[in-house]
């Protein structure tokens, strides 16, 4: 009993000697429970299904938390049960109580195994607690079958992508690391964490400030310098000019729109651009910059 780490021998003992119930004692207390609220037989009722508590809890052993906080959790589960339960709905306390004590310490688990959160969707809840398993008897297919794709076949299975199997295989196949952490050893005294490594590809924040002020001057400066041009000069400038690569307009279609033949519309463009060149080098940096 020495696995039960902070649990009592005396209560693991006491619960596993408890006697099983057979179903109309069960009903009985249930019924008890449920409709007069009597303690005591919530008590009966709780006790004989502790056993099933810790056999529930020790299948969760290898995630490397104490089996006497899972049992404690899954108590709580028991007891959630057992305030939920329905007797006349004629169903073993125990296979209704199953589900509430495996989710209480499939909670815990996902809560205190990382300080990471994982699991927060059913889907990834499964893929947390059913990843392993899966791999497991899969890879035992693949030794015979080398088509096997074993990440595509659990992605499939649990019904999520390849990459949240990647990504939940990653997560589990490591302990947690902390960013504070130094990446030499205590006896060098080395003062380099991980964090520093940690490169942010985005501007800084004085180099978004001076894009958008830049931004906002040129933007003032076209502005003013397109009012230079003539209505056929500016349109032409619009449409060849000012528009993203991938829409801007020939030579040919502005001449069509405007009546005259596409090196007619190359000289005016030419002229235009050269009058917008004259009109910003005639004035001085800022001149107009918020006008």
């Amino acid at each position: 009993m020495s696995d039960f780490g902070g649990i009592h021998k005396e209560v693991v003992r006491a619960a596993l000697s408890a006697p099983y119930l057979q179903r109309e004692e069960e009903h009985d207390l249930a019924l008890r429970w449920s409709d007069a609220r009597d303690e005591e037989a919530l008590h009966a009722l709780v006790s004989s299904h502790i056993r099933l508590v810790i056999a529930i809890a020790s299948r969760f052993r290898h995630y490397g938390l104490p089996l006497a906080d899972m049992i404690q959790e899954g108590h709580l589960g028991l007891l959630e049960a057992a305030a939920r339960f329905e007797p006349e709905r004629e169903v073993r306390f125990s296979t209704y109580a199953a589900w509430w004590i495996r989710a209480a310490i499939q909670d815990y688990v996902l809560r205190n195994r990382s300080i990471v959160r994982g699991g927060t969707s059913s889907s990834q809840k499964s893929l947390f607690f059913n990843l392993r398993r899966l791999r497991a008897r899969l890879s035992q297919a693949a030794a015979d079958d080398d088509s096997i794709d074993i990440n595509g076949s659990i992605a499939k299975a649990i019904g999520v992508s390849r990459q949240d199997v990647e990504s939940m295989e990653a997560r589990l196949s490591g302990p947690d690391v902390s960013l504070n952490a130094t990446l030499a050893s205590e006896a060098e005294k080395s003062t380099t964490y991980r964090q520093e490594f940690l490169v942010d590809e985005n501007p800084l924040p004085d180099e978004v400030a001076e894009e958008e002020i830049d931004a906002h001057r040129r933007a003032g400066w076209l502005r003013l310098a397109m009012a230079s041009l003539s209505e056929r000069e500016r349109l032409i400038i619009e449409a060849r000019r000012l528009r993203d690569e991938d829409d801007s307009v020939t030579l040919e279609a502005v001449g069509k729109r405007l009546g005259i033949s596409k090196e007619r519309v190359r000289q005016i463009e030419a002229r235009a651009l050269d009058k917008l060149k004259q009109t910003l080098e005639s004035n001085p940096d800022g001149a107009f910059a918020y006008a």
